[in-house]
């Protein structure tokens, strides 16, 4: 099947919805599926305000339309809710086009973090946007019940998955050859956007132990080392740099409020590190009762609780998680047409068991 996915995040930005979606895109590729990725890099754009790493299409309408038309897909997705998703959801409205999205991000809860926008607001978008959607994929449980109250529908469950073989226990990452060779432990570990709506302030205000590591990049890096001289920050690592870098730390702290998963979660555990986090979804859904992480509403009760957890359980759970398997349930959410239609005709459906 051709799928085609529209999404405003891609590459280079360094996110959970970007790696998700290129991990997605190759899983499909593996399994024998043609995927056409419409993305920032192919439009013309400008920086977004705050997040100049993230591009923002400009009028992408028509050069869209001829993207999907030559593609002629079987299924389309759109990932994202920014400007090449508002075109993709119009043009497949005026086409007759069925077409699934994601609920990747708690976009209200950021807006309202940065410019204080009151949340029915930003809710009335995103359900304006997902309404037409014929289905919104989410993936926890948690992100869906909370859509539900807030006046949601047509909802199903695309989980995440781990890359277990990168992401493992490497013991000799905490010895004297590790990246953190030298530092105090224990070692309290954040991996992620250095950004307001992670709620990094949270955690590097905790009073702990050992030392304190930030790995990534993102708008509060400078103000961040400026207030916090006493942590420890490498800036963005990637691939089997950033693997090492988990299995070098101790306790992985997750300060978010609003994610709506966390993959970062699963890369800490399937690397041998509990989790400490704040008992909101995302970590509820992942961690819950599993004796792999501590959720406390204190912050620096959960991240000296998780000391005592045993990383080899940390990494069983995390083999529970398999990108096969969240491939399987997106394929199984998608709405595929029989067949990509003219200019001026819709699309027939295909009756999927």
């Amino acid at each position: 099947m051709r799928i085609l996915v529209v999404s405003d995040a891609w590459r280079p930005q360094v996110n959970g919805v970007v790696r998700t979606l290129d991990t997605l895109k190759g899983e499909l590729e593996r399994t024998g599926h043609d995927v056409v990725m419409v993305t920032p890099d192919r439009f013309r754009s400008i920086p977004c305000p705050t997040y100049p790493e993230i591009r923002l299409a400009l009028r992408p309408g028509r050069k869209l339309a001829q993207m999907i038309e030559s593609a002629q897909p079987c299924a389309i997705h759109i990932a994202t809710e920014g400007p090449l998703g508002w075109a993709a959801r119009r043009y497949c409205i005026r086409r007759g086009l069925p077409f699934t999205t994601a609920y990747h991000t708690r976009f209200p809860e950021y807006i309202q973090a940065r410019f204080r926008v009151p949340l029915r607001m930003s809710y009335a978008v995103m359900r304006r946007f997902h309404g037409a959607s014929s289905s919104v994929m989410v993936a926890t449980q948690g992100i869906e019940t909370e859509l539900v109250r807030r006046g949601f529908g047509n909802i199903s469950r695309w989980s995440r998955g781990v890359d277990t073989e990168m992401f493992r226990p490497r013991p000799e990452a905490k010895g004297e050859s590790g990246p953190f060779a030298g530092l105090p432990r224990p070692i309290f570990l954040y991996v992620g956007r250095v950004a307001v709506e992670k709620n990094i302030k949270s955690f590097l205000a905790l009073d702990l132990p050992g030392t304190k590591v930030v790995v990534g990049d993102g708008p509060q890096l400078d103000e961040m080392k400026r207030r916090h001289p006493e942590v420890h920050f490498t800036g963005a690592k990637f691939g089997e740099e950033l693997a090492t870098h988990y299995a070098a730390g101790d306790v992985f702290v997750f300060p978010s409020r609003t994610d709506t998963f966390g993959l970062v979660l699963l890369e800490a555990l399937a690397s041998g590190l509990p989790v400490a986090a704040y008992p909101v979804p995302g970590p509820n859904d992942v961690i819950g009762a599993h004796p792999v992480g501590v959720l406390d509403g204190d912050l620096r009760r959960a991240a000296l609780g998780a000391l005592d957890l045993d990383p080899i359980g940390c990494r069983a759970y995390a083999l529970e998680f398999s990108w096969s398997a969240a491939t399987r349930q997106f394929v199984d959410n998608l709405a595929p047409f029989e067949t990509f239609p003219m200019p001026g005709r819709q699309a027939k459906r295909l009756s999927v068991a």
